[in-house]
């Protein structure tokens, strides 16, 4: 069997950026305050039992505290809410003007989301430089007179 040719990251990224997806906050919360993340791996696994994921980088330092909690929120960002999604992405107090409020599990549902869906996490994997986090879905709700944020080619986008 012959070697598998190298892929350089740059080509991936590029290649993955041909695939429009939505823009998630996750949010959870521990005993000092909320924490929170921007991801745009967020799928669905399953609709019996209900399970979602997302994917951690290995070098964040959000997700240890997510994992800690046990359970997130992942909040899906409506159309107009592209600064709240750089907030997320960006190092600092990402909580700082932002409006939530507790959901079931106490982790923070963002105000005029698209949808959000708290889960309890129920499994874990690593997978290269990122860790494949599984959720099992335990409340949810939705605005479907939202339209969605997208990042597309490397920027937020409308759908």
């Amino acid at each position: 069997m012959s070697a598998l040719p190298a892929i350089a990251s740059e080509d991936l990224r590029s290649a993955m950026g041909c695939f429009a997806t939505g823009v998630v906050v996750i949010t959870a919360t521990l005993p000092d305050g909320p924490v929170g993340m921007a991801v745009n791996s967020f799928v669905s696994v399953s609709l019996n039992p209900p399970l979602v994921l997302f994917c951690a980088g290995n070098t964040s330092t959000t997700w240890p505290a997510i994992n800690a909690a046990g359970h997130f929120c992942a909040n899906v960002l409506s159309a107009d809410q592209e600064a709240l999604a750089r907030a997320f992405a960006r190092k600092g107090d990402r909580f700082a003007g932002v409006t939530h409020t507790p959901g079931v599990t106490g982790a923070p549902v963002l105000e005029a989301v698209h949808a959000h869906l708290e889960c309890k996490i129920v499994d874990t994997y690593d997978a290269g430089d990122h860790t494949v986090v599984i959720g099992r879905v335990v409340d949810l709700d939705t605005d479907q007179r939202a339209a969605p944020l997208l990042f597309y080619r490397s920027a937020y986008r409308l759908f």
